[in-house]
């Protein structure tokens, strides 16, 4: 089965799916892909239900969704799609990084495998999209980097800006301001008040809320 033949529901929730695991390490909830996807409780269980039916998803009773190796084949399509698309927006038409996701999400469900293809031999085979997300090739294959959360660093460490998290984009207008961004090293500060963290940048200091630093995940400096 190609991606393209299941309903574009499905399709984000494949892609939602993929997502959550890949930034959180672990399901989702049923809860949380309702949220993120803007659906009601009882509408996504349905959904996660006629997945589950179909051998694309994992969902036992009250435990958190996962996706089936099929499931994972047919969200990393989607995946490769929209980060693929994110950076043709930015790169190539001038769209901002706060701006192409939501581009992309549009778009992702009526392109062609070719036009894909074209887009992403045009942009040189890009590995990376605008928020530091690694792309996986034609063949599905995907090089997720081992990274921590910025909420997990201490005081004195030394990390690499590796990603940062597309679902806010106020958050990403404020970090891109502040020149915090995919492949800059931060110092992390002593934080001035419990609700709110500081990294160093250069000479300066960049105060961030406390609660957006899982949307920034990191690698140490020795990483390169």
């Amino acid at each position: 089965m190609h991606v393209s033949e299941l309903p574009e529901r499905s399709q984000d929730y494949l892609k939602k799916i993929y997502d959550l695991q890949e930034w959180e390490n672990r399901g989702a909830s049923l809860s949380t892909l309702a949220d993120q996807l803007g659906q009601r409780r009882s509408t996504a269980s349905e959904a996660v239900k006629r997945l589950a039916a179909d051998g694309m998803v994992n969902h036992a009773p009250y435990g958190d969704i996962t996706l089936t190796p099929e499931g994972k084949r047919l969200a990393l399509q989607m995946v490769r799609r929209h980060r693929l698309l994110e950076t043709f927006l930015m790169n190539r038409l001038g769209y901002g990084r706060d701006e192409v996701h939501n581009e992309a999400e549009v778009l992702e469900h009526a392109v062609s495998d070719l036009f894909i293809e074209r887009i992403d031999a045009a942009l040189g085979f890009p590995d990376r999209d605008p928020h530091g997300d690694p792309i996986p090739d034609a063949d599905g294959v995907i090089n997720v980097p081992d990274t921590v959360a910025l909420s997990t660093a201490a005081p004195g460490d030394r990390l690499v800006i590796d990603r940062i998290s597309d679902r806010d984009p106020g958050l990403l207008r404020y970090l891109e301001d502040h020149g915090i961004l995919p492949g800059t090293e931060v110092e992390v500060r002593e934080r001035p008040y419990p609700e709110m963290a500081a990294v160093r940048i250069g000479d300066a200091d960049v105060q961030l809320s406390a609660a957006s630093l899982d949307a920034i995940r990191c690698r140490t400096t020795e990483a390169g």
